[in-house]
């Protein structure tokens, strides 16, 4: 299908984006890799007036060791994610994750704040931000804005974002030594997860995150605060679809995707509590 018509602009800085924004308001999107609002608009299921490109913008990829905690460039894209040295010594669960989107080409288009802030429950990336405990940073008009990973996602392909902020930086604690482990469920290996699980454990932390378990990307709360009361992994992982809201469609039904999510989860603690254990 054809997108309905559209006004475009570009812009090579974070300041121009905001102007942007602060014109148009909620008839404006910004387009970074592209991956996820284009077919939207394609589908006529999203007509925004205003296409905003923001892919170069350089100043927002970057990633940093800033001590305490990693900063993300919003517009870093999944390949760099991939293979940053920096992620694979103190978050080596988001570079994993990052490899399983799409396939090369999305990998080198698409963007980490661009996929966050479509707010897609079967998107990847923001069920590993949600495991490791992340911050998002929005910038707009007013100046910064730090929201937790678990207060950001508000409904189905909706955040609390302002139509005139913008995501800017993504903040993830180093977790070093952390187990973890990334199980997605699919037909074919750049589809979509059916069901998937970000999972990460150690002294300190545990997060398990969901794929595709309701209209946002979803913590298993359930699940953690029984890791957290002494159970063991095959019995936390009974509780992975508590709380969870399911859909149905042509993939899978809910009962299926529950089945999955305790299936799945048991396989991410199997494979993530252990190895903290041998390090405690």
């Amino acid at each position: 299908m054809i997108p309905s018509a559209f006004d475009y602009e570009r812009v090579d800085t974070v300041d121009g984006a905001l102007a942007s924004l602060a014109e148009h308001g909620d008839e404006a999107k910004l387009l970074a890799g592209g991956h996820s609002l284009i077919p939207l608009m394609k589908m006529r299921l999203a007509a925004p007036a205003v296409l905003v490109d923001v892919g170069r913008v350089q100043e927002l990829s970057f990633i940093r060791d800033t001590g305490d905690h990693l900063a993300i460039g919003a517009l870093t894209r999944h390949r760099d994610l991939e293979v940053s040295p920096v992620l694979a010594e103190h978050a080596p669960l988001l570079a994993h994750a990052a490899s399983h989107v799409g396939d090369p080409q999305v990998r080198h288009r698409g963007t980490i704040g661009g996929s966050l802030a479509h707010a897609d429950p079967a998107s990847d990336l923001p069920a590993a931000v949600l495991a490791m405990g992340g911050t998002l940073v929005a910038q707009g008009p007013g100046g910064e804005r730090l929201i937790p990973a678990t207060g950001f996602f508000r409904g189905f392909l909706e955040s609390v974002l302002e139509p005139t902020e913008m995501l800017v930086e993504i903040r993830i604690p180093k977790l070093t030594g952390a187990g973890w482990s990334f199980q997605k469920f699919t037909r074919r290996a750049q589809d979509w997860a059916i069901v998937g699980v970000a999972a990460v454990h150690s002294a300190t932390h545990t997060g398990v995150g969901l794929v595709n378990m309701g209209t946002t990307p979803l913590l298993a709360t359930a699940v953690v605060e029984a890791l957290e009361g002494g159970a063991s992994p095959e019995d936390a992982a009974t509780l992975a679809a508590v709380g969870t809201e399911p859909p149905t469609d042509d993939n899978g039904t809910a009962a299926y995707r529950e089945h999955l999510a305790r299936v799945l989860v048991r396989r991410a603690l199997q494979e993530a509590v252990p190895l903290t254990v041998a390090d405690d």
